[in-house]
């Protein structure tokens, strides 16, 4: 949504300022703003232009129409390449993991309204931000593990930072989340209605130069209210006695054991992912929460794609999802009993060309 008056350029993303603001716009709403290479190297280009002008005191991220900020990037292009082995998938995946990283570790105030849709490459330009705004339309998820993939965008970093088992529940079954529960696992950190936005938007255009990440913060402070508890505050203690194993079929037989309509729900979507997916989320997850840095992870990741892409359940998890669109992937292996060792330990082989080497 465009919240502001200042003029703007570029194509698939558009660019300016208006006063201390910079402003980066997500300009691809008919397909959900998904990122492109091109995208990619325009959103890297201003947040340089922005770093070296003084006059910039933060910056604000922001999606072109009514349905999200984001839904991740292009996967019909990802298919393609695959099939076609042409290397684009992975010089995008390349680009798009080390803007991830510079998000993540941009010295000026970072805001992102992450509004509706904000999933897989849309959590990447947002949740590694330095602020965090949900409203009463976010839906949030990493939803990998429906289309033969796994979290990635450094999210294997962010799931295993949240509390509890909170991001492992988010990781295996891709759900999609509110604003509460997107808050109360560590993805976001401010709820603000839409429709008090815009006059955000505006408080954050008469920034001083200089402006410190805490003055931001105060800011945002203000125009945020509070939210009722969402699933995962109700269902905590269930959510970590369950998910808690470092096997899928052992999470699977506790949920299963439960008496609780909560628990039916979560182990229903879990288990209409692909199953070698679960294996590898969960492996990737487990090693996550032993790694030093984002750096680390997004690496790990990075290599992992190199695997997913002589992998049956990308290709028929996009087939499903967006080229034949019947939603009924026949997954291959069909069952977790199948997939053993030498399925997932080739994910974690180190890639030939280091992400940051």
């Amino acid at each position: 949504m465009r919240y502001l008056s200042a003029e703007m350029t570029g194509g698939d993303v558009l660019t300016g300022r208006q006063g201390s603001l910079g402003l980066i716009l997500l300009n691809r709403p008919r397909v959900l703003n998904s990122l492109s290479l091109d995208m990619v190297k325009a959103i890297e280009e201003a947040l340089d232009r922005f770093e070296k002008d003084p006059a910039i005191a933060a910056v604000l991220m922001t999606g072109e129409g009514e349905r999200g900020l984001c839904a991740g990037g292009d996967i019909r292009t990802f298919y393609e390449s695959g099939k076609a082995g042409d290397g684009r998938a992975a010089d995008f995946l390349r680009a798009e993991y080390r803007m991830n990283a510079r998000i993540a570790a941009y010295p000026k105030p970072y805001v992102v309204f992450m509004e509706g849709i904000t999933m897989g490459g849309g959590v990447g330009v947002s949740s590694h931000g330095s602020h965090r705004v949900v409203t009463d339309t976010t839906k949030l998820a990493m939803p990998e593990t429906g289309i033969g993939f796994f979290p990635d965008i450094g999210a294997t970093w962010l799931l295993a930072k949240a509390p509890g088992e909170l991001g492992t529940l988010m990781g295996l079954t891709g759900e999609a989340v509110g604003a509460a529960d997107a808050i109360e696992a560590g993805l976001a950190d401010w709820f603000v209605p839409a429709d008090a936005l815009a006059d955000l938007a505006e408080k954050l255009t008469i920034l001083l130069p200089g402006t410190t990440h805490k003055d931001v913060s105060l800011l945002v402070d203000a125009a945020a209210t509070t939210l009722p508890g969402g699933d995962f505050a109700d269902n905590r203690a269930l959510i970590d006695r369950c998910f808690g194993f470092d096997a899928v079929e052992e999470i699977e037989a506790a949920l299963a054991a439960e008496a609780n309509p909560f628990a039916a729900k979560v182990r229903s979507a879990m288990m209409a992912k692909s199953p070698t997916s679960l294996k590898v989320t969960l492996a990737l997850l487990r090693a996550a929460r032993k790694s030093p840095d984002l750096r680390t992870c997004l690496e790990r990741e990075f290599a992992a794609t190199a695997q997913i892409l002589h992998t049956p359940d990308f290709y028929e998890g996009i087939r499903a999802a967006i080229i034949d669109k019947d939603r009924n992937p026949k997954w291959s292996p069909a069952s977790l009993d199948a997939i053993g060792a030498e399925i997932v330990e080739p994910f974690f082989r180190p890639h030939p060309q280091p992400l940051f080497g």
